[in-house]
């Protein structure tokens, strides 16, 4: 239900000139200048700012135990029977108990079959790009060289390995057995894509990731995105209407940036204002999500994603933050209608499974708060807070 990663969003990289480095571009998503300051921050002992950066170098720690991982890994081959295909299983279809081999699957919404973990690329890619996501801000922060280093090792074995590497499409993404052996809705599992290039922005300046390394990857970007705009898998996915819809949109609008396709970039952020108009109601309320059985987790993931949309659009000045139909629909408009919960002013009448967490939507305040320049986003996202975050060596906090 999360995006890969709270750590940060997106950033690019760009090949240098210079032997064996890159040199970093500016980011997407996070607030380069603000990352420094916190930098800084922290080696002048701030307690709270040291307390998140321990708390981010035990998840390192982690990352860097793990060895690297592909789409070889997985014990079936896709019905291409090639392994360098990604492929994934939907995770809300069952076994049809009425019939003998089960299939065609049945669908419940909310439910995760746990049959689908015995395909290991989807998690595995999620994995990745959040590992090289932390990664990179560990280096930024620490300047440690192994987190430079294994950060591009997680990547040069997925994406630029020949032995390894997945071929750049997702036709076999969230098949279904019994229906099809893969969907656009598939798409969705490369959202993480943009968090791992933000994190080989963040180690852009050290020796581990090369010009190379760097070309190959712009490459990859380039036929995953052709791919995405072009493929009719992507087409379906680009008129969905809901959370598919809007981080199909993340996917498009920051790979081209990345690459250099600002025509694309533009039309795509432009385009997301006609999709707040169709998912955002006058109140608030966003329809696509609120039919599903976690409707209180899916609107808030439906909104992060139009919040790194608006986010990427400040780069092309293109303005979604403050974005609003003649009869009141924008982002801040959906924001308050959760906020209102959150603030205990009215309870979520809507079906959610595990119930309304209002954690679920701190990331959300937090960037409220700096794009609007509220004080009260600010304060309700520290009552929201569960203890020290990596959102706060990411995002600054707002104060009026």
């Amino acid at each position: 239900m999360r995006t890969v990663t709270s750590i940060l969003a997106i950033a690019l990289c760009a090949v240098a000139t210079g032997v064996g480095q890159t040199s970093t571009r500016r980011s997407l998503l996070v607030d380069d200048a603000y990352v420094d300051r916190v930098r800084a921050q922290i080696a002048t002992g701030d307690s709270g700012l040291k307390t998140a950066l321990d708390t981010l170098e035990k998840d390192a720690a982690v990352a860097l135990a793990r060895k690297p991982v592909s789409v070889m890994d997985k014990g079936l081959a896709p019905p291409s029977g090639d392994k360098h295909d990604y492929m994934s299983q939907a995770p809300y279809w069952w076994p049809d108990p009425s019939k003998p081999d089960g299939r065609p699957y049945i669908r419940k919404d909310g439910v995760t079959n746990p049959e689908i973990r015995r395909i290991t690329d989807h998690d595995n890619l999620g994995r990745l790009c959040s590992d090289v996501a932390m990664l990179g801000l560990a280096y930024r922060l620490t300047r440690k060289p192994e987190h430079a280093a294994h950060a591009a090792q997680l990547a040069r074995v997925w994406f630029l390995d020949p032995a390894t590497r997945m071929n750049p499409h997702l036709k076999f993404g969230q098949g279904i057995p019994g229906i099809n052996d893969g969907r656009g809705i598939g798409i969705i599992e490369t959202r993480g894509l943009p968090d791992l290039l933000d994190g080989l922005a963040l180690v852009g300046d050290s020796r581990a990731w090369t010009a190379g390394d760097e070309a190959g990857l712009q490459a990859w970007m380039q036929a995953f995105l052709t791919w995405l705009v072009e493929s009719d898998y992507g087409k379906d996915e680009s008129k969905n209407g809901n959370n598919h819809e809007t981080w199909y949109d993340v996917q498009v609008a920051a790979l081209s940036y990345y690459t250099g396709q600002t025509d694309i970039t533009r039309r795509t952020i432009e385009h997301a204002r006609d999709a707040i108009a169709a998912q955002i109601q006058p109140d608030g309320r966003q329809p696509r999500e609120l039919e599903r059985t976690k409707s209180w987790d899916y609107s808030a993931f439906n909104l992060r994603a139009f919040f790194n949309l608006a986010t990427i659009g400040e780069r092309i000045g293109v303005d979604l933050w403050n974005y609003q139909t003649a009869d009141g629909r924008g982002l801040r408009k959906a924001l308050d209608y959760m906020v209102g919960v959150a603030a205990g002013d009215r309870p979520w009448t809507y079906e959610q499974i595990g119930g309304v967490r209002n954690s679920e939507i701190q990331w959300l305040l937090r960037k409220a708060a700096v794009a609007w320049k509220s004080n009260e986003y600010s304060k309700l996202a520290m009552r929201q807070a569960s203890g020290i975050s990596r959102i706060d060596l990411t995002l600054p906090t707002f104060v009026p």
